[in-house]
């Protein structure tokens, strides 16, 4: 397998799993926590973040462990993958997403796609998402600056925080966003909720670009 098959299968892989955790787990903790919705959303945060730290430190050496469109088109805008890396690297992570929903489904004997119901649209949530995805950003550019070896705690920490101070739970991330629009569980999203998560999730993007040059995080120089 050459360099980049094996680049690809880390996103794919990485991402699948990704998002079988975040839809197992809000199953198991709405299924444990006996209505309480604050148990059910503690059990989800805290396993998407352990399972982002195991991902981002064993898969980082092989693809740089992006699992996210939007992770990926910075890295593209900055030079550090080119277009037709970035472009395989984005299909991979939406078909390893949509394998993840499957899959979590799957394990806990549900219907293996299923539209999702669950609405998350206005405002607020669109904020909430431009917010989620501005600091994730932040958080990869600056920390992959200043602390690279502290990067997969330090993405792990903030998706934790971000599931309980946004109100759309921080998706921060276009492909999970589309494949949870296929799961009614507790992580899931109606499908023409989708694109406004995307749409807000891009413009939390490009803040984060420019915050991020602003405070000294350069593009890497041509070689």
């Amino acid at each position: 397998m050459n360099l980049l098959d094996q680049r690809l299968l880390a996103e794919g892989l990485g991402t699948a799993l990704l998002l079988a955790t975040v839809v197992g787990s809000g199953v198991m903790g709405v299924a444990l926590a006996d209505g309480n919705d604050a148990v059910a959303l503690l059990a989800n945060a805290g396993a998407t973040a352990g399972m982002l730290y195991v991902l981002i430190t064993i898969l980082g050496p092989i693809s740089g462990a992006h699992f996210n469109p939007a992770v990926t088109l910075v890295m593209a805008m900055r030079g550090e993958i080119g277009a037709r890396q970035a472009a395989a690297y984005v299909s991979v992570q939406l078909l390893g997403a949509l394998a993840g929903v499957v899959l979590a489904h799957a394990m806990f004997d549900l219907d293996l796609l299923q539209p999702g119901t669950r609405v998350r649209t206005g405002a607020s949530q669109w904020l909430s998402e431009g917010v989620a995805t501005f600091g994730l950003l932040l958080t990869v550019l600056i920390g992959a600056k200043h602390r690279a070896a502290a990067l997969p705690a330090l993405v792990a920490a903030y998706i934790f925080a971000a599931y309980w101070f946004t109100s759309s739970t921080s998706f921060a991330n276009p492909a999970v966003t589309a494949a949870r629009g296929f799961t009614q569980t507790f992580a899931g999203i109606r499908l023409q909720d989708v694109l406004g998560f995307v749409l807000a999730q891009g413009a939390g993007v490009m803040a984060a670009v420019a915050i991020a040059r602003a405070l000294g995080v350069k593009e890497p120089r041509p070689t």
